[in-house]
């Protein structure tokens, strides 16, 4: 009965083996003994450590041609282990960067539009792996240059500014644009003596210069004054003209008289509050510099309470007698000297505005108190001769 079951075995075994190819492959029974069982209901399939793994089309292949065993002995045919796929082509190279020390890159490759400006690089030299070296593209370096971007146009912006300021310079007491056509088109930097021999102003005075600064410079600048109505209006005059030119303030000169009444130092300290403000709104003068001009009157009232005038204490700090200075080129005449410091700060302590070192010695320079005319200029042995003669 026992050689009768086996025999069946055999058969059953015979009967699922096929040949393909001319090799035996095993075939699904036709009955359900080889059919999985389902899982009971209820019951959950019990976790394996080994996940399921979809096997290439080789494996089976392989498995094909090894030989066949029997289902009821213990040895399992032995399997070949599933072939790699095949990795993807390797992209395309990067762009060969020079040597250059400063990590710029040099490559005559141009990056595409859709990839990312490389930011930082791996180093190559002894230093190490690891460390990173920063290095710009080309196309980082020109980002900022390029037309319309905020860094061009404050760039613009400065060079626009920096023509103006040279221009503004170089045409410092000379005639406005609107009024070139009407000047006579003379060499106004000579002056022609009673001889008939001519002779150089100062460099300031330029064939541009406006004839109301020609003539101030020839008739007033340098010139000792020592009325104080007069002193009053250059000590005004030179306070307005911070921040413009004497040819701006020269012009406007007949407004401020207008203003201030003659520059009489009694009536204007006598002005109101409403006064200024309409003295400001009338001929367009700053508010506070009114104010300033109204409170440097009563300082000058107190002035000659205790001095008498204010010619004697102005010139009582040059010692009555002008500063000769021997400038040979206008390069070298300083906008403020220790004299005009002194000055300042003791006008400062009586409470007088708007008279900074700078402004002092501007009108040092107006009333006389010191001779800055260039050698060169006959002006400065006019003015000489009129400070001994005083």
């Amino acid at each position: 009965m026992c050689n009768s079951k086996i025999q069946s075995g055999h058969a059953m075994v015979s009967a699922a083996v096929a040949e393909i190819d001319g090799r035996p492959v095993l075939q699904p029974a036709s009955n359900t003994s080889n059919r999985i069982a389902m899982p009971e209901a209820g019951r959950p399939l019990k976790k394996t450590f080994h996940k399921s793994i979809s096997l290439p089309t080789s494996f089976t292949k392989h498995a094909a041609r090894s030989d066949v065993v029997d289902p009821g002995s213990a040895t399992v045919p032995k399997l070949s282990p599933p072939v790699s796929p095949k990795l993807k082509p390797a992209s395309k190279a990067a762009p060969k960067r020079s040597n250059d020390p400063n990590g710029l890159n040099t490559s005559t490759d141009k990056p595409s539009a859709k990839s990312r400006p490389a930011m930082m690089t791996r180093s190559k030299s002894s230093v190490g792996a690891s460390q990173v070296v920063p290095s710009l593209d080309s196309s980082l370096l020109s980002c900022d240059r390029a037309p319309g971007s905020i860094a061009a146009a404050q760039r613009e912006h400065a060079v626009l500014m920096q023509a103006q300021r040279k221009m503004r310079i170089a045409h410092y007491g000379r005639t406005p644009a609107k009024l070139e056509g009407k000047v006579v088109p003379v060499d106004s930097s000579v002056l022609i003596d009673a001889s008939g021999q001519e002779e150089k102003r100062c460099s300031f005075i330029t064939p541009n210069s406006d004839p109301v600064y020609i003539a101030y410079h020839d008739q007033e600048w340098g010139v000792p004054v020592h009325d104080d109505k007069m002193l009053f209006e250059l000590l005004v005059l030179a306070g307005a003209q911070v921040g413009l030119d004497w040819t701006t303030i020269l012009k406007k000169r007949g407004e401020f008289r207008a203003a201030f009444t003659e520059f009489d130092a009694e009536l204007v300290s006598k002005y109101t509050e409403k006064q200024m403000v309409s003295i400001s709104a009338a001929y367009g003068l700053d508010l506070g510099r009114v104010r300033g001009v109204v409170d440097n009157a009563k300082r000058i009232l107190q002035v000659r309470r205790e001095l008498g005038s204010l010619d004697k204490y102005l010139w009582g700090f040059v010692n009555h007698k002008p500063l000769s200075t021997d400038y040979t080129s206008c390069r070298k005449i300083p906008v403020k000297t220790s004299k005009s410091e002194s000055i300042s700060k003791d006008m400062v302590r009586r409470g007088f505005r708007f008279v900074g070192p700078t402004v002092v010695h501007s009108f040092m320079q107006a009333a006389g108190l010191t001779n800055d005319h260039l050698l060169s200029c006959p002006r400065h042995r006019h003015c000489c001769s009129l400070s001994t003669t005083n």
